[in-house]
């Protein structure tokens, strides 16, 4: 009677989905919440390149500002998870350099609602772009 229950194969499968489906399980949100971070750090530079290069046009320091801000205002809607309630823009202008600064909280985010069981990056994210003036 031991020796047919040592051999029984019935139900070994779902004792080897009960050890690999939890890590499978957690492989493919940690997969799918770092692309999400990958997407919003890429869509944020993105955002600090578009209102840098807005700049170019700018005749003095509050006009470039006026059209990063412009640029800011109109193109951070266009980014699927980039609430503007969560992005904060910022411009610094020395006279030789603009630099465009963008920054997000991605706590309500999606991406990082997972953050409790696995290792995130800070929610709160900043890029930036700088553009020389006055040519090369």
């Amino acid at each position: 009677m031991r020796a047919k229950w040592l051999r029984d194969q019935r139900g070994s499968m779902a004792v080897e989905f009960a050890i690999l489906g939890p890590v499978l399980t957690l492989m493919l949100i940690g997969v799918m919440a770092y692309g999400g971070v990958f997407w919003t750090s890429h869509s944020l530079q993105q955002l600090a390149n578009d209102m840098a290069r807005s700049t170019v046009g700018g005749l003095s320091s509050s006009e470039r500002a006026n059209l990063a801000l412009t640029t800011f205002q109109t193109e951070a809607p266009t980014y699927g998870d980039l609430r503007q309630s969560a992005l904060t823009p910022g411009i610094q202008d020395d006279g030789q350099t603009v630099t465009a600064r963008v920054t997000f909280d991605g706590t309500q985010s999606v991406f990082w609602a997972f953050r409790d069981i696995l290792p995130m990056p800070s929610p709160v994210m900043a890029r930036e772009a700088t553009i020389k003036l006055g040519g090369y």
